[in-house]
C-alpha cells in the first residue's frame, strides 16, 4: 500500500514595512496589511508570517533582514517601501548587502506591471535577491502598486496580459530549497513546468 506523503511545513514568509513615520506612529502602517491581505487570497497552501515595521535606515534594514532568513527561517520576505530615488530611500541597497545571489527579472517585471499604470514606475529600484534558501523581494509602498505588482494585468475579460512576479515565486522557491507553495488560480496562476509540477491539493 502506498503512504501518502508526509504534510508539507508551512511556507514562512517574513514582511517587512519600511516607514520612519509609520514607524514611530505618525501615521498607521498600510503595508503590512496590505501584503497579509493579498497573501490570505492568493495562497492555497499553508504559511505563516513574521513581520517587521522598521525606519528608512539600511543598518536596521539590513539586520531585519538577516535575522528573517538567518534566525526566523523565512523562505520568502517581501518588504514594502524605501524604493525611490529620495535619500532615505535605501531598501533596494540594504537588500543588495545581504544577498548572495542577485534576481534582476524581479525589479524588470515590477518596473514593467507599474509602467502600464504610471510613467513614474521608472523612478522605482525594487530588487529581488537570494539570500541562503530564502528569496527576498522588495515592492512598492502603496496597497495599489503591491496589488498589481504581485497579480499583474489584466485586460476588461480579467484575463492577465502582464504578469506579476508572484507567478515567478513557487517555483523559484523550489529550486533553492523552500517548501511547495500552491496559490489560487483566480488570483495568482504560479507557474511550474510540468516536471515540476505535484498533483493539487485538495480544497
Amino acid at each position: 500500500m502506498t503512504m501518502p506523503p508526509p504534510p508539507q511545513r508551512p511556507l514562512v514568509v517574513g514582511l517587512v514595512s519600511i516607514s520612519d513615520r509609520a514607524s514611530t506612529g505618525v501615521y498607521e502602517d498600510k503595508g503590512l496589511p496590505a501584503l497579509t491581505e493579498w497573501l490570505t487570497g492568493a495562497l492555497k497552501s499553508p504559511w505563516r508570517t513574521e513581520t517587521r515595521l522598521i525606519p528608512d535606515e539600511q543598518p536596521a534594514i539590513e539586520r531585519a533582514l538577516v535575522d528573517l532568513v538567518d534566525v526566523a527561517g523565512c523562505d520568502l520576505v517581501l518588504t514594502t517601501g524605501g524604493t525611490g530615488p529620495a535619500p532615505r530611500d535605501v531598501t533596494p541597497e540594504a537588500t543588495l548587502a545581504v544577498a548572495h545571489k542577485v534576481m534582476p527579472g524581479f525589479g524588470e517585471q515590477m518596473r514593467q506591471v507599474s509602467l502600464r499604470f504610471v510613467p513614474t514606475a521608472i523612478l522605482s529600484r525594487q530588487v529581488g535577491v537570494i539570500r541562503g534558501r530564502a528569496l527576498i523581494l522588495n515592492l512598492p509602498g502603496q496597497p495599489k502598486a503591491i496589488r498589481e505588482t504581485l497579480e499583474g494585468v489584466r485586460d476588461a475579460a480579467g484575463e492577465v496580459v502582464v504578469p506579476g512576479i508572484f507567478a515567478a515565486v513557487p517555483y523559484c522557491l523550489d529550486l533553492i530549497g523552500g517548501p511547495y507553495a500552491e496559490t489560487h488560480d483566480t488570483v495568482c496562476k504560479a507557474f511550474r513546468p510540468k516536471s515540476a509540477q505535484r498533483p493539487a491539493a485538495a480544497s
